[in-house]
């Protein structure tokens, strides 16, 4: 396998121990409700994903099997959507993220992160060959089926509030309320979702972004003002982990253009 992007920045300050993880697991998993585990080997992945070696954490993961699968697929998406410059890898990346969450809902059926990571990828996955195309190609309603078997298994995900939310924003934004309707995408709902998430998880750089955006896809020019103010509010958060850290700096990137 290739050798991935490093992680850019220094992450002197998101490296912890078994004993410092478990104490800021609730705070780090506020999104995507994950239970700590109880394999060491799959506490070593999450370690390394935390620390941005997404890679290692990959490899770890799948090398520890079980709850690693869900570090694996992580590691892996948060990557391919940040550090990935091949547009073609990215999608191979997507899609290789999606089969292998599909297989692990075989084997789990009662993991909620087992249908976020299919959702995640395939949301990713299709801004990538455009919504338009996705749509077309039916995997819409794959990626809104699988969110909301993630909110029924596990009401507190605030990340797949979020990636619901942005579902119905996105789906909005390119073909319309009318079309939209057809693929299951309303506004109201979609509104919903993302203040949903940021009740969940209010310290959520992501959340604020995600939200900015479906504001203005969902509602215009009208709410550019409070899209701007999340922004700068993403932009103030303080990262603790480096996928957080990816989050801030794209908050800031769109403050700075």
């Amino acid at each position: 396998m290739a050798k991935w992007t490093a992680f850019p920045e220094d992450n002197s300050a998101f490296v912890y121990t078994p004993a410092t993880l478990k104490k800021h697991w609730a705070r780090l998993h506020a999104g995507d409700a994950e239970p700590f585990p109880k394999d060491a080997d799959v506490v070593q992945a999450w370690i390394h994903f935390h620390a941005g070696e997404f890679q290692a954490a990959y490899e770890a993961g799948l090398a520890a099997g079980g709850a690693g699968i869900t570090v694996a697929n992580k590691a892996q998406a948060i990557y391919a959507n940040y550090l990935e410059k091949k547009e073609k890898v990215k999608l191979e990346m997507f899609l290789e993220v999606a089969e292998r969450a599909s297989a692990q809902q075989t084997a789990e059926p009662k993991n909620p992160n087992a249908y976020y990571w299919q959702a995640y990828a395939l949301g990713r996955y299709s801004q990538g060959i455009s919504v338009t195309k996705a749509l077309a190609q039916g995997l819409g309603g794959k990626v809104k089926t699988a969110l909301e078997m993630t909110i029924k298994l596990a009401p507190k995900h605030a990340d797949a509030h979020i990636a619901l939310g942005a579902f119905h924003a996105e789906v909005i934004d390119k073909v319309g309320k009318l079309l939209g309707k057809t693929q299951g995408a309303d506004t109201a709902t979609g509104l919903k979702m993302f203040e949903q998430a940021l009740k969940l998880n209010p310290t959520s750089a992501i959340a604020m972004i995600e939200r900015a955006n479906g504001l203005v896809m969902l509602e215009g020019d009208k709410r550019m003002g409070e899209a701007e103010t999340l922004y700068a509010q993403a932009a103030g958060c303080e990262a603790m982990d480096a996928m957080e850290a990816l989050d801030i700096a794209v908050a800031r990137e769109e403050l700075d253009e």
